[in-house]
Order: structure tokens, then sequence, then C-alpha cells
């Protein structure tokens, strides 16, 4: 049917990019993390260029920086 619209062309779909993004963005102060996701505000501004294997790697370390930032008390204000 996409076909009758666009004739042969080939359109190009970009692939998903699996995210660990729980959309609560919030930084935590003293590790620099954010307290939804786990990655540092460096890795979410990089996350689309990142390869395949970085972005597992990262994936792979965030249950445990979570844990990390979750075991300690939060700062009072």
């Amino acid at each position: 049917m996409l076909e009758a619209c666009f004739g042969s062309n080939h359109i190009q779909v970009p692939a998903l990019i699996e995210t660990p993004c729980e959309k609560i963005c919030v930084v935590d102060p003293v590790s620099g993390l954010c307290r939804g996701c786990g990655r540092s505000l460096s890795e979410i501004e990089r996350w689309t260029a990142y390869s395949d294997g970085e972005r597992s790697r990262i994936m792979d370390e965030l249950p445990r920086r979570l844990e990390a930032m979750n075991a300690r008390p939060v700062p009072a204000r």
C-alpha cells in the first residue's frame, strides 16, 4: 500500500534504540546520576551516538548504580 503512495522509492526508517529512560529526570546531587535511569548527564546526551556495544555495557551497569544510589539516604534540603 505504501508503494502506491511513494512509488518504488525506499523509505529508510531509523532503528529503535533501546533506552533505560524512565522519564524520571532528577539528577542526584551526590553521584551526578539520573535517579530514574542511573545514567550520567553525558551518557544521556550521547546515548544515540554510542554503539550498540557501548549502550549494552552501560545498561549492564545501571542496576548496580541505582542500587548504590538508593542505598544511601537522600540529603535533606
